[in-house]
């Protein structure tokens, strides 16, 4: 499964979903990503979506049982007076894990193998996808995400999701992603969005991509 599932800590005799650690340092995406933005976006805003999550499924502790994608692929499972906290704060979970592990502070600059050939011939090439991965970072009003996913047939779109929506919901893999919510980037680029977009590029975890893609 993909990314890794959230882990589960036992707590009196109830699972909780935990907060897990970055992958890397702090510091390790630098200087693209800067160490105060994702202390900030790690430590609280991802957080706050696991606090979110464990709070809401204090009423049905049932639920923990279907794990993070099991609830964001079942939704219509879900009881309704808790149903939309679930998506924004599981989907936020979820979502930042995959985010996490879609950078890195080792990389190729662009796929490889099967994945940069499915690119090539959905959008032309690498650079037309780029830009077109960018026109939706770039369009999204207000917060949200840009993703390149596939579907059960395997066949590459780009889309881009509102607030903490998660791709899985509509039956879709994600391949790579990136936050354009404003905690992502504006403690250094400010309001100049399409700059974090286009030095996101440097820290793109392309051999992850490619086991997305191929898994």
């Amino acid at each position: 499964m993909f990314p890794a599932k959230t882990s589960l800590a036992l707590k009196n005799g109830k699972n909780k979903f935990i907060l897990k650690p970055l992958p890397y340092n702090y510091d390790a995406l630098e200087p693209y990503i800067d160490t105060e933005t994702m202390k900030l976006h790690h430590d609280k805003h991802q957080k706050a979506y696991v606090d979110n999550l464990n709070k809401a499924l204090e009423k049905y502790p049932e639920l923990y049982s279907k794990g993070l994608e099991g609830l964001l692929t079942n939704l219509n499972s879900i009881p309704e007076d808790i149903r939309q906290t679930v998506i924004n704060n599981a989907g936020g979970v979820y979502n930042h894990e995959f985010f996490w592990s879609i950078m890195s502070p080792t990389h190729n600059q662009e796929p490889k193998g099967d994945l940069l050939k499915a690119i090539e011939n959905t959008f032309g090439s690498f650079d037309k996808f780029k830009e077109k991965f960018k026109d939706a970072a770039l369009s999204r009003f207000g917060s949200g995400w840009a993703w390149l996913v596939k579907d059960k047939n395997n066949k590459l779109s780009i889309i881009s999701t509102a607030n903490q929506d998660a791709p899985i919901s509509s039956g879709l893999k994600p391949i790579i992603g990136i936050d354009v919510w404003e905690h992502a980037y504006y403690l250094k680029y400010k309001n100049e969005r399409g700059k974090y977009i286009d030095n996101w590029w440097n820290v793109v975890n392309w051999e992850q991509a490619e086991e997305n893609f191929t898994k």
